[in-house]
């Protein structure tokens, strides 16, 4: 079993068992998410742009390409990282379920509290360790090795905020689901 291998098309929302007092940040999530999606969109188009014409000048043109790799991987890393918390919010990352089905329901809720909750602390320690690695490449000027050398702050950045956007999506879904396991029983199966 796969989750979220549906050919149902799921739309992001705001799950009803968030806390009152988060719903402005789920909200606030929903449309940042969107905006990502847009920008990942364009990243990857022009990432395309600029590994075929990095191919048409150096081949056809016996130009020489210093720039377009770097410049191709920096947009990658935007799309990747910056559309992580949409995909997490539709549930969409990969997962195999192959105890979901031999589990208790009481017990598989249980397990999937505890995934949410070990996601959500993997993502924010990624997310501050990725933060220490942009402070450090902005205040030390570090750059690339290639001969275009541009500032290494720029991907951190990227990794920074979309790590910091998961971490935030993770721990909305996560209060959520705690939300969701304190409601009386009979209101929680329907």
């Amino acid at each position: 079993m796969s989750h979220g291998f549906e050919s149902v098309r799921k739309r992001a929302e705001v799950d009803p068992d968030t806390p009152a007092l988060l719903k402005p940040l789920a909200l606030g999530l929903l449309w940042i998410n969107h905006a990502m999606v847009v920008l990942g969109m364009a990243a990857l188009l022009v990432a395309s742009g600029v590994l075929t014409y990095s191919a048409l000048s150096r081949y056809v043109l016996q130009a020489s390409t210093d720039w377009q790799d770097e410049a191709a991987v920096f947009c990658l890393v935007g799309a990747t990282f910056l559309c992580g918390s949409f995909v997490q919010s539709l549930r969409g990352h990969v997962g195999i379920e192959a105890v979901a089905g031999l589990l208790p329901r009481a017990v598989n809720r249980a397990r999937l509290l505890l995934v949410d909750l070990m996601c959500m602390l993997f993502c924010s320690f990624f997310a501050w360790k990725s933060w220490t690695l942009f402070h450090e490449a902005w205040v030390d000027g570090q750059t690339t090795s290639s001969s275009w050398a541009p500032p290494l702050w720029i991907p951190y950045g990227l990794m920074s905020m979309g790590m910091t956007l998961l971490a935030l999506q993770l721990l909305v879904q996560l209060t959520a689901r705690v939300n969701g396991l304190m409601k009386p029983h009979s209101e929680a199966l329907a």
